[in-house]
């Protein structure tokens, strides 16, 4: 702020100019560092000059005292001067205050002030928020030095003191204000202080680090604060305005100003910088919260061997294979395989099927030691890619956490061209890159529509991939999530569906809104733009109207409305009923490696690594039960097929088990329990219910319904029940364990695990070998199995 000519005393703002360098990156950094020291110089030349005016006989038992930005020596140039007179009791100190506070207002400053004693401030600071935040980062200006070293020694004992009723009030003023200002990162119009990821979360933070309950902020949520306050600092020199609110018609000048080439450029760069500092803070607050939280009595376990018990340990429970959940966030495992190239992935799945947070140093350790799979990526990467995606809402920290430690762009190089890429269009509420995360947290939600929800989950994550590139984004992204896909590891057909869905994600809500649906050859032009996949022009199709769901919620209000919805499913309806598939797959066959096994006498059993065949006589129960012993031993069903052999009365069970978490069974135990089964010397029910009623369950991500649909006229031979559900352990056993409740036997079924979504098909036969035809047994089933899903 420029004063007044002649006003003696303080420094006029002054304008960072000037700046030299072979570059725009080197240009921009002699701007920046122009304005840090243009702020140092203004705080230098202020504290001279209010120094000058306490400069008196008999005033060396008063001390003027800054608070704020002034404190910190940040004070920008439409920012508010905010200054204390402390002082011990002196009856006098209003015509002393008055020595202060008449030049600073004949200046044109803006200013704040109070007087007070040092019982007084203390006071004041415990029962005002925002006066304990100003006295915590109180600087000495003028006058005695012990009494401005009383007046912080008490505060700080203060708001230690206080901590736990303290933080907790901060923590709901800090709430009330990001859900007035928003999130500072997303907005095209923010407020570089308030809002949620500004300024003064910085130093909120710096205010509960003087509580002793967090570390202060590091290096990098310094380097956001001074980023966003050389943008504040700009943007009131080149507005001559306090206002915080960066608007778009300054965003061009506050660029050109800060040495940036242009709007964008500014945006990704407050958007980095406001993510950081929320990421951040979002931490600090877990801690807070737990500091803050009703202390539990304190268990003391004694050993069993009678010996005096020691200190308690911290509680650390198994979430997934390598993770294990502490003190309410996700941490490595003990002896978590570093060079597994799924790790990262499983574990941040790990943690969002969990509903829980990735802690920091895990996520630090893992950037910085973790093996990352190199391409095509191995199926246990992809799935976990997948599983991660589709915990829906809580998959979205998750990616923040491994997008903050750079770890989203070093598994996907791609990621770079749309991360905190800018939407200058108020219809979408994120940046690209948060957009398409959003869209697939909210694919999640659909999984249950789509018979691939693993496609739909990466092509939600994908289709505006684009965006990074030159010319149509749906044109240039098709080919980019070609090449992610193949490098993914998906098969070919699946990589054409990927790039089709990408290539056509906008054909649904488009023609829908665009064309009347009524006309035929709206109806060919659909069909016709989904053919390029032989025998999968349904399935996309399916693909297509989830997407468009999901992308319309996670773009805005606006963008996504029951008109458009009613629309686009009618048109989905219309080319689904026009093109052909979607029944399930066929009854798998043997291969004839099992037809050998097949030929066995009696029962034989196989463990090899993952792979667990089975072949025995053909019994009612019998997939169930030996999915039941797979549960017993801490084993996940990716895959499994059941096949009985044509005149042989032989079942061949072919499953893919993984560890829920830990090493592998040993085969030999695991084989012998298998035979156990086959000969009715195991109750397998019964172990499982023990186990059952020992895991403690607790809430994790939110996952939609599970499905349970009977297929008409899929077979001639059998009733087809489809299911589809979130996986979890012993689901094969609890589906199994329903049909079989209802008399049914399964005479052939092709589970599959797709990340952490079952798609299971069974064909099964009553008592007498028959498919079902009364619609009280078909309604039966369906409700025995939903029951058992629940």
């Amino acid at each position: 702020m420029v004063l007044a000519h002649g006003t003696p005393g303080p420094p006029a703002s002054g304008r960072a100019t000037g700046t030299t360098g072979g570059g725009a990156a080197q240009a921009a950094r002699a701007v920046r560092a122009a304005l840090a020291a243009a702020r140092t110089g203004r705080s230098d030349d202020l504290d001279r000059w209010l120094t000058g005016l306490l400069a008196a006989p008999g005033l060396e038992d008063v001390a003027l005292v800054a608070v704020g930005g002034h404190a910190r020596r940040e004070l920008t140039p439409g920012g508010d001067l905010d200054l204390v007179l402390l002082h011990r009791g002196r009856a006098d100190v209003a015509e002393v205050a008055d020595r202060v506070w008449y030049p600073v207002w004949d200046s044109g400053l803006r200013l704040d002030h109070s007087v007070r004693t040092l019982h007084e401030a203390r006071t004041v600071a415990r029962g005002d928020m925002k006066a304990a935040l100003g006295l915590l980062s109180a600087r000495r200006v003028a006058g005695e030095h012990a009494l401005v070293d009383e007046l912080r020694a008490a505060v700080l004992a203060d708001w230690r003191a206080d901590a736990r009723v303290r933080l907790a009030e901060l923590a709901r003023m800090c709430r009330a204000r990001w859900e007035t200002q928003g999130e500072l990162a997303f907005l095209l119009e923010p407020d570089l202080k308030e809002a949620h990821g500004g300024l003064r979360d910085v130093h909120v933070m710096q205010a509960v680090a003087a509580s002793w309950v967090a570390s202060a902020p590091d290096e990098r949520v310094r380097a956001a604060h001074d980023l966003l306050l050389d943008v504040r600092h700009v943007l009131h020199d080149a507005t001559g305005r306090s206002s915080d609110r960066l608007v778009l018609q300054e965003q061009d000048a506050v660029a050109q100003a800060l040495g940036l080439p242009d709007a964008n450029v500014l945006q990704r760069a407050v958007t980095e910088a406001a993510r950081t500092i929320t990421y951040v803070g979002d931490n600090l607050w877990r801690r807070v919260e737990r500091f803050c939280a009703p202390r539990a009595p304190a268990a003391v376990s004694v050993p069993a061997s009678g010996a005096a018990p020691g200190r308690r340990g911290v509680e650390r429970r198994p979430v997934g294979d390598g993770a294990v959940e502490h003190e309410g966030e996700v941490v490595l495992a003990r002896g978590a395989d570093l060079d597994d190239p799924a790790l990262v992935l499983r574990v941040a799945a790990s943690a969002a099927q969990a509903g829980l947070p990735l802690a920091p140093a895990t996520v630090d350790r893992l950037a910085e030691r973790a093996a990352l799979p190199a391409p095509p990526w191995p199926a246990a990467a992809r799935d976990a890619l997948v599983s991660l995606l589709g915990a829906g809402p809580a998959a979205i920290g998750v990616w923040e956490a491994l997008d903050q430690a750079g770890l989203i762009v070093r598994l996907l190089p791609e990621w770079e061209r749309v991360r905190n890429r800018p939407q200058r269009n108020p219809v979408h509420r994120f940046t690209v890159d948060r957009h398409l995360v959003e869209a697939a947290a909210g694919a999640a939600a659909l999984t249950r529509e789509v018979a691939r929800p693993d496609l739909l989950l990466i092509g939600a994550l994908l289709h505006d991939i684009g965006k990074g590139h030159t010319g149509d984004h749906s044109v240039s992204g098709a080919g980019v999530a070609r090449t992610m896909a193949v490098r993914l590891g998906f098969e070919d057909g699946d990589v054409r569906v990927l790039e089709t869905v990408v290539r056509r994600h906008l054909l649904l809500p488009e023609t829908a809104t665009r064309r009347d649906i009524d006309d035929p050859m709206t109806l060919r032009t659909v069909t016709a733009a989904v053919s390029a996949v032989p025998g999968r022009a349904g399935e996309t199709i399916e693909l297509l109207a989830a997407l468009a769901i999901a992308d319309g919620r996670a773009t805005g209000p606006a963008a996504w409305g029951a008109w458009k919805a009613r629309l686009v499913a009618e048109l989905a309806r219309r080319a689904t009923a026009a093109l052909s598939g979607g029944t399930p797959p066929p009854a798998p066959v043997l291969t004839p490696g099992q037809l050998a096994l097949a030929r066995h006498d009696g029962g034989s059993v196989r463990v090899v690594g993952s792979r667990v065949t089975i072949s025995a006589p053909d019994r009612p129960g019998l997939l169930w039960r030996a999915a039941g012993i797979l549960a017993l031993h801490r084993l996940v069903v990716r895959t499994a097929r059941a096949v009985t052999a044509p005149g042989a009365e032989t079942a061949v069970l072919d499953f893919t088990a993984v560890p829920e978490y830990g090493t592998p069974p040993d085969p030999a135990t695991l084989e012998a329990d298998l035979r156990r089964m086959l000969a009715d010397r195991l109750d397998v029910a019964a172990r499982l219910d023990r186990r059952a009623r020992a895991v403690r369950i607790r809430p994790g991500a939110t996952v939609p319904p599970p499905r349970v649909t009977i297929v008409d006229d899929a077979s001639s031979t059998a009733t087809v029940v489809e299911v589809r559900a979130h996986d979890r352990p012993g689901l094969l056993w609890r589906i199994g364990q329903a049909l079989g409740s209802c008399g049914l036997h399964v005479r052939a079924a092709q589970v599959d695990t797709l990340g952490a979504e079952a798609v299971d098909v069974f064909y099964v036969v009553d008592g007498t070998g028959r498919p079902l035809t009364e619609p009280a047994a078909l309604s039966a089933a369906r409700t025995q199995v939903m029951s058992a899903l629940r």
